[in-house]
């Protein structure tokens, strides 16, 4: 009896193990840090519903890369209720998307005085546990800024940034895009953690 109850015991712990495992391979958390700021500027126009057209800084206008970035923000935009609308727009809003790698501890901590694409980090040098060659990990940055027009004065700001060991940028800045949106128009005065799952 007894030995049947500890092979039961096993049975039950190895399908929930690959129960979980099987949980965790089906998606994975982008978590990101987000700031965003509202300016209630008097005069301005009211944020839900409006419509809008992206603006460009001179360093962007024949970078495809900016194009992309809009593109990536349209929907997010479209979300929260927002139109574009180049003709008839009462914000303009500019988009920047920014990715740079860097060399990472096994905590994804950057590497003491090894950068990578401009980045160096602040963390703890190669010691006990360091896997070699060191893993390469990514911080990814997306900012959106918001223009009342007939003011020209900014009336929303927002960004989100995201560390982690995913190479692949063109699904992760969408994701990012959604959570710098998220409680727009009205977000929280402090800094806070979204999380976004999304399938692997």
């Amino acid at each position: 009896m007894s030995k049947f109850i500890s092979r039961l015991g096993f049975l039950v712990s190895a399908s929930l193990l690959a129960l979980i495992m099987t949980g965790c391979g089906t998606t994975r958390r982008i978590d990101s840090q987000v700031q965003s700021v509202y300016a209630n500027v008097v005069g301005a126009a009211s944020l839900p519903g409006a419509r809008y057209r992206f603006e460009r800084l001179p360093s962007q206008i024949n970078n495809p890369a900016a194009g992309l970035a809009e593109q990536q923000a349209q929907a997010a935009l479209a979300a929260v209720g927002l139109a574009r609308d180049d003709a008839g727009a009462q914000l303009s809003i500019q988009v920047n998307a920014r990715a740079t790698s860097y060399v990472a501890d096994p905590w994804g901590r950057p590497v003491l005085g090894v950068g990578m694409n401009g980045y160096w980090g602040h963390g703890v040098g190669m010691g006990f546990g360091m896997r070699f060659p060191p893993p390469t990990h990514y911080q990814y940055e997306v900012s959106i800024v918001m223009r009342d027009l007939r003011s020209a004065q900014v009336v929303y700001e927002t960004q989100a940034v995201h560390n982690g060991p995913w190479a692949d940028a063109n699904t992760i800045f969408p994701v990012l895009m959604q959570a710098a949106l998220q409680d727009f128009p009205n977000p929280p005065a402090t800094s806070r953690q979204v999380n976004i799952d999304i399938p692997r």
